[in-house]
């Protein structure tokens, strides 16, 4: 441990050493700490500090829209889930055959509060995509900054014909109906992302982690296809700023008409 450590009783009265210079690295938003407390400088073990903007802001807050936005969600998903069983099945089935391997899989997103949760999807890509990516980005140095700044490609090698079917038609996403209901996601919210992301929202982290990410939302009834980062960013934002039962209503509706019109659903 070095010498420039400060000191910070605890109730007990027993110190628990924390680096200066890590809280100096710290902005003014909330930061949560974690120490371990030890009878003296000397003897006190290595501070663990988490300094992600995750857990930073929001964390506290109850989640928008209370309790009746939950019981919407609820309501909405289980009859959803009901309503699309078959069509889930059948997708399911159709991935196994023509791709072979598991029809869903999940990808570690941040929700409410900060709090990381998987996030599932039916299959639209090959079963090696990571490799697929990086060997496409090194033949193709053009595509580099397009995946820097939206985390998508145009005309993805990684996706399957079958997948490319479902993306646009937007049956990728059923299976985030199990998140809905398990309370990881809403049924409108922002978009879920991943916390290379987190540091793209800025000023407005601190909507984004007031909420659940949900299956569909302004970014989605808005042409996200055609949408940079910064107006994603800005329509999450709105979005929380201007929540209410009857937007989400709204936007539940347009949904239905934006996945009708394919064009728009991705």
């Amino acid at each position: 441990m070095t010498t420039n450590a400060v000191e910070k009783p605890s109730h007990q009265g027993t110190p628990i050493w924390v680096e200066s210079s890590r809280l100096a690295a710290t902005d003014s938003r909330t930061i949560a700490l974690h120490v371990i407390p030890a009878p003296d400088q000397d003897s006190a073990g290595t501070v663990l500090t988490d300094l992600s903007p995750a857990t930073s802001t929001g964390a506290t807050e109850p989640p928008l829209g209370g309790l009746l936005k939950r019981i919407m969600d609820l309501v909405v998903a289980v009859m959803a889930l009901v309503i699309a069983a078959p069509v889930m099945i059948v997708v399911a089935l159709l991935i196994r055959v023509t791709a072979g391997g598991p029809a869903v899989f999940s990808h570690c997103r941040v929700g409410l509060g900060g709090k990381p949760f998987n996030c599932y999807k039916f299959r639209s890509m090959v079963a090696n995509s990571e490799e697929v990516l990086k060997a496409y980005l090194e033949a193709n140095p053009e595509v580099i900054l397009e995946w820097e700044e939206t985390h998508k490609i145009r005309d993805d090698p990684r996706v399957t014909s079958l997948g490319w079917m479902l993306r646009k038609s937007s049956l990728d996403e059923l299976p985030q109906l199990f998140n809905i209901i398990r309370g990881d996601m809403s049924c409108v919210g922002p978009r879920p992302i991943v916390n290379d992301e987190l540091k793209r929202y800025g000023d407005h982290l601190g909507e984004y982690l007031r909420t659940r990410p949900g299956l569909t939302g302004l970014w989605q009834v808005s042409g996200r296809s055609s949408m940079d980062y910064a107006n994603r960013v800005a329509l999450d934002s709105q979005y929380v700023r201007n929540w209410s039962v009857w937007v989400d209503v709204v936007i539940l509706f347009r949904t239905v008409f934006a996945v009708i019109r394919i064009d728009r659903a991705c």
